[in-house]
């Protein structure tokens, strides 16, 4: 070993300043990483590109016109930045319907500002009205006459409101009626479901909530109390309703209910699914194969009957009435026609909230979850996620 101190074998310090960085420029190192709760994804087919719009729970709305390989903004000038639902007009690809407030009523969602409409593919919006419904869960639009579009409004977490239920639109948005409304005033629409062959049949879960500052109720004051909540159906493009429960529809469970989650499965829509919250334990997946005349109770696993006010959406596969997918804390599918499921969420984040299917490749999943976005092209069984939504979700600030 050769000689000297270790003093004279140190580097001298290196010099730091704005010169030596100047040529850096500012980027973003963590949220999209992490990303946020997402509450709605949406995706059409422009020629040959995938254009994929995702709803956040307190992000805005995000697009991609490359299948999601990056996204950009398109709602951050809006004066409300919570999520509820996404939908594409099914004839016009560059007409979106988007509604604000979140749906999945934990006590940290924040509120929504009505429905919003962009008819040059997000570039610019419009507020079409329902203002005060505080939070949107759907909104369906006719696939024969788009001007013709149902809105499903859980309304206010904290507080009775006027606001809330089932509204339609024949002129595109100008304006708008309720067409079912709920029992007492804190029960608003849950969930809706479409016949996409017959667009005049439509069914709707009718949900009793309230959130207070030290619980939560889903369904009436206690366990054996008045309960608002209901599954309805109508035939005639909601003009009249007809309510299923176990004395008008043979099989479904003896109420009071809670929050319902229904699907009309698109390529068999006499098969209808709805997980229903009940008293255990006749809580469950029940599936109609006669268009809700009469219903068998199936799956009721512990991911299908948990958290139903934070989880609530049944899914099923564009090609396959036996095939559904039910997002909750992992996501679900089933290939039995809902009497059995299985995890298939792999190393997802967790906390699911919405799935869209590709309806020309079923195998083509994008899943969004408490997490950010995943996809997957082999029908659930891996998935990958592109850490390029920088959406983030803030509980606590402290100073």
């Amino acid at each position: 070993m050769s000689g000297g101190s270790a003093a004279a074998q140190t580097p001298p310090p290196v010099k730091v300043d704005s010169e030596t960085i100047s040529g850096l420029g500012a980027r973003n190192i963590g949220s999209a990483a992490m990303s946020g709760r997402i509450t709605s994804v949406a995706a059409v087919k422009e020629g040959q590109r995938l254009t994929v719009y995702v709803g956040s729970a307190s992000g805005g709305v995000w697009k991609s016109v490359n299948g999601g390989t990056t996204f950009k903004p398109v709602f951050d000038k809006e004066v409300v930045q919570s999520i509820g639902a996404i939908t594409i007009d099914p004839k016009n690809p560059k007409t979106i319907w988007v509604g604000t407030g979140e749906p999945w009523t934990r006590n940290s969602t924040s509120v929504g500002e009505g429905v919003y409409k962009s008819t040059d593919g997000g570039d610019n919006w419009t507020n079409v009205g329902l203002n005060d419904s505080e939070r949107i869960a759907k909104i369906l639009v006719d696939p024969g006459n788009t001007n013709t579009v149902y809105v499903c409004a859980p309304g206010k977490l904290w507080s009775d409101s006027d606001q809330r239920g089932v509204y339609r639109t024949i002129d595109g948005g100008k304006t708008w009626t309720k067409i079912l409304k709920g029992a007492n005033a804190s029960t608003g629409c849950g969930l809706m479901s479409m016949d996409s062959k017959n667009p005049q049949t439509l069914y709707a879960g009718m949900w009793d909530f309230r959130r207070k500052g030290w619980t939560f109720r889903s369904g009436g004051e206690g366990p054996d109390a008045f309960s608002g909540s209901g599954l309805f159906k109508s035939t005639d493009g909601g003009a009249s309703w007809t309510e299923l429960d176990e004395k008008s529809a043979k099989g479904l469970p003896p109420k009071p209910w809670g929050r319902i989650a229904m699907a009309v499965a698109p390529s068999k829509p006499n098969v209808v699914y709805a997980s229903i919250e009940a008293a255990i334990p006749k809580d469950g997946l029940y599936r109609s194969d006669d268009g809700g005349k009469t219903w068998v109770a199936l799956d009721r696993s512990q991911n299908m009957i948990w958290r139903p006010f934070y989880f609530a959406t049944l899914i099923v596969d564009p090609k396959d009435e036996n095939k559904i997918y039910k997002p909750d804390l992992s996501l679900i599918a089933s290939n039995d026609g809902g009497k059995s499921f299985s995890n298939i969420s792999g190393g997802a984040h967790g906390d699911f909230h919405d799935v869209w299917i590709d309806p020309d490749n079923t195998d083509h999943l994008i899943t969004g979850d408490d997490g950010g976005l995943w996809y997957s092209y082999d029908g659930g069984n891996r998935w990958w996620k592109a850490e390029n939504l920088p959406v983030s979700q803030f509980y606590h600030v402290g100073w």
